[in-house]
């Protein structure tokens, strides 16, 4: 049974009070789950009452044109200007936000508009509610700041490293949104975030190894390629993807490597001795070697003396 007819604008209104009240209550932090059943069912059957109506009152299609330009009004005038105005950490923190309030929003917005997810677009073969929503944000925010993120992200990374307390958690829901924004497809991470971040790992440690083969010894070099290794996975373990682990792994025993060797050059130039060099195979486990040697060391300093040095002269024969 049709009710009174319902017209444009007195039904649009009936809405958009409902999606500015909701844009209200995420300003002040509404969760997800305090959306109540009641609002979306009003709004539900406002929009249905609108699609179901005979023509020239069956709405459908501007309803769908006002779906997305209320995501694309949100994103201009509310999105993008509060992420333009922080720097550095406080950007991150304002990204995490603009996606979470931007998904607390859409679950709203969506189920508010199912009917036409059902009865519309698959029929024209146009983008459903959620995948429209997400374009929007991609196409509007994440491309307009992936870059400034991705670089604030690389800081605290290497600040990490550099042994400085960062917070982890904002920086894996950062990451996080890289991966969720590729819709299941790990695409965008990889392309705007793992790449540069290797990048970064890459040169962070050769300036680091180049230092430290001026300055240590070939075991306090080892000792530090142990450290070395067990941090970076501790950080794919905390923040980055996992798929980033092997990659990054590698990475750091390359580069740790070309300079151990030159540590080798030396002392097979002052010793005369020969043998191969060291690889990204073997680094890590003569690294442990050295870290069991230095432990017996402490424990047992009389008998053990001399296996660090013969720690020493097993990897200049690798």
């Amino acid at each position: 049974m049709q009710f009174r007819i319902i017209e444009w604008d007195q039904g649009w209104n009936f809405i958009q009070e409902g999606i500015m009240n909701l844009k209200r209550r995420i300003a002040e932090g509404l969760p997800e789950n305090q959306v109540s059943a009641a609002e979306i069912l009003d709004t539900y059957t406002t929009i249905y009452n609108m699609c179901t109506q005979k023509p020239p009152y069956e709405y459908t299609e501007s309803l769908y044109d006002r779906y997305k330009r209320t995501f694309e009004e949100h994103i201009t005038s509310t999105v993008l200007p509060s992420l333009k105005a922080k720097p550095n950490e406080f950007l991150l923190q304002e990204f995490v936000k603009s996606w979470r309030d931007y998904k607390v929003m859409l679950w709203w917005m969506s189920r508010s508009f199912a009917y036409l997810d059902r009865y519309f677009l698959n029929r024209r073969s146009l983008p459903g509610l959620k995948e429209a929503a997400v374009k929007y944000y991609r196409d509007l925010v994440y491309r307009e700041v992936n870059a400034i993120v991705r670089e604030a992200a690389i800081r605290l990374i290497d600040k990490e490293r550099e042994g400085g307390e960062i917070d982890r958690a904002l920086l894996k829901n950062v990451i996080d949104i890289f991966v969720e924004i590729g819709a299941g497809r790990r695409d965008a991470y990889e392309k705007d975030f793992e790449g540069y971040m290797i990048t970064d790992t890459r040169d962070y440690y050769s300036r680091k190894a180049s230092r430290w083969i001026l300055e240590d010894n070939y075991t306090n070099y080892m000792l530090k390629v142990e450290e070395c290794l067990r941090r970076e996975r501790d950080i794919v373990s905390h923040y980055l993807h996992p798929s980033s682990e092997k990659m990054l792994v590698e990475t750091v025993k390359h580069w740790l490597a070309v300079y151990a060797n030159q540590l080798i050059g030396k002392k097979r130039s002052e010793s005369g001795c020969g043998g191969d060099c060291l690889t990204v195979d073997n680094i890590e486990e003569l690294s442990k070697n050295f870290i069991a040697a230095v432990v017996l060391e402490q424990q047992v300093p009389a008998q053990c003396s001399t296996l660090i040095q013969q720690a020493e002269d097993a990897a200049m024969q690798e």
